[in-house]
């Protein structure tokens, strides 16, 4: 990181700035041009990863591009305002990269995902176990070991 002055490294920092954000921005390996798809998710921190969950259809590009290359970038930001200074200007703001695999989550993994993408969504009482939908519905998790998040406000 150029400006290490804004890297955030408390993880409690980092998980409480993802929670805040509504969605992330996911980035496969595709052939000519990287894809970038906007998924809503559940996030779990665990000691030395974050695992973050999201649902799709069970067929369509995301899956496609993630059984050809499991390596995935995640992305998230907040934007405040633009800030003029002396010298130009600049915006507040707050970002995350981090990057992970994609794994297939079947079963309780599944129900797990789905309980945790609700939870974030704000419906901690849904549930979709036993639902028709959930034999249509693909949850998928990103393990990610490197991340970085960095801000800059006044």
């Amino acid at each position: 990181m150029r400006k290490s002055d804004r890297e955030i490294t408390d993880r409690k920092e980092i998980v409480d700035f993802l929670l805040s954000c509504d969605t992330v921005r996911l980035g496969f390996f595709d052939e000519e041009y990287p894809y970038i798809v906007p998924v809503s998710f559940g996030l779990e921190d665990n000691d030395e990863t974050l695992t973050l969950y999201y649902h799709g259809a069970i067929v369509g590009k995301k899956n496609e591009l993630a059984k050809k290359n499991p390596n995935v970038c995640v992305e998230a930001d907040h934007f405040e305002k633009y800030v003029k200074l002396n010298v130009g200007v600049t915006a507040d703001y707050q970002s995350f990269i981090g990057f992970g695999q994609v794994f297939e989550c079947l079963d309780e993994e599944k129900s797990k995902g789905l309980k945790l993408l609700m939870e974030h969504c704000g419906y901690s009482d849904y549930t979709a176990d036993g639902c028709a939908i959930f034999d249509y519905t693909d949850v998928r998790k990103i393990v990610m070991k490197n991340f970085t998040c960095k801000k800059r406000f006044k």
